[in-house]
């Protein structure tokens, strides 16, 4: 358990945080000294600092270096230190220019509200949004070879959308004919989950209604729209910032690690789980995270709700711990309250 701080310890542990995040370099009294604007002799800052590693705050990388915020440290700083700044007038029209809605895709919107909050960061930027439930316009499923069917949905809006399924033996261009009819007698409107369901009530006239060859393509093709692993779609830009002040094999070697994540979505969908039940940004620092467990990096994200105040998504960046977190945490909220306003 971390102790109270007296006013002199918080003050050189928020010098040392601040000129951490500045430069990413050890910490030591000198600097300390020049930088503090009360008078301490290195001796007194140098036993402060003794005490703050003891506390698990500060670490030390190498033997007589100065000293590094541990991920515990940058946690504490952000929760009892940090004194979040505003976003500039410059930067809000930035970025409610991204967040535009006017003539473009919700996924137009959401693409360039990451991009434009991953330039002004000069971190990774990441948007999960749930897969929309769209209203239905047509459904087809179209024979590919003797074990394989496609599964064609369009929606009011004009997407198309296919998924591939295995065939029973037996389904014959009859089966797939009837099935299709079927289903188009009762999407046109509704969502899948409204089709799903209702289906589900008619099962019993069903049977009366279809053979079971027909009725077993249809429940595999809601089956094949139904499975969770398309429940959210993330879109992930500016990676090469990640690159930018790598200076050690480790860390190349971190940030790898990093990338490989971002590419198979590994965790990313817990974070709009995770963000349905909170208020306002969510901080994720180091390997105190369960989603990344990536030490030496930090997560910054907020969900973004929509005109009935119903959380929709999630935006945020990823980067190196020494984030600075009192400019980048007022801008991640500002683009979600933006990007709210877009979409909802």
């Amino acid at each position: 358990m971390i102790p109270e701080l007296s006013e002199r310890s918080r003050e050189i542990f928020r010098q040392i945080v601040e000129a951490y995040v500045e430069t990413g370099e050890p910490v030591g009294s000198q600097l300390l000294s020049q930088r503090m604007s009360m008078k301490l002799s290195s001796a007194s800052i140098r036993s402060v600092m003794a005490d703050l590693q003891d506390a698990g705050l500060l670490y030390s990388p190498h033997t007589s270096a100065g000293r590094l915020p541990t991920a515990s440290g940058l946690r504490f700083f952000v929760d009892g230190i940090l004194e979040v700044g505003n976003v500039t007038e410059e930067e809000r029209e930035r970025i409610e220019a991204h967040c535009a809605a006017s003539g473009r895709s919700v996924e137009e919107v959401l693409t360039e509200a990451i991009e434009g909050l991953s330039g002004l960061s000069r971190c990774a930027g990441l948007v999960v949004a749930p897969k929309e439930d769209a209203r239905l316009h047509h459904i087809e499923f179209v024979a590919l070879s003797s074990d394989r069917v496609l599964v064609i949905i369009v929606t009011e809006d004009g997407r198309v959308e296919n998924r591939v399924m295995e065939s029973e033996p037996g389904w014959t261009p009859m089966a797939l004919a009837e099935a299709t009819n079927f289903l188009n007698a009762r999407i046109r409107g509704r969502t899948l989950h409204e089709v799903r369901a209702e289906i589900l009530v008619e099962h019993e006239r069903q049977r009366a209604e279809l053979d079971e060859l027909t009725r077993r393509v249809i429940d595999a093709g809601m089956a094949t729209w139904g499975g969770d692993d398309e429940r959210a779609t993330l879109i992930v830009r500016g990676r090469a910032n990640l690159l930018e002040d790598v200076n050690a094999a480790e860390d190349l070697e971190r940030i790898r690690d990093l990338f490989n994540t971002l590419e198979t979505r590994q965790g990313f969908m817990q974070l709009l789980d995770l963000t349905k039940d909170a208020e306002g940004v969510r901080i994720y620092i180091g390997a105190e995270d369960n989603i990344f467990n990536l030490a030496g990096c930090s997560v910054i994200v907020s969900p973004y709700v929509d005109s009935k105040a119903r959380v929709v998504g999630a935006i945020g960046v990823i980067g190196p711990t020494r984030l600075n977190y009192a400019r980048i945490i007022p801008m991640v909220d500002y683009t979600a309250k933006a990007l709210g306003r877009a979409v909802g």
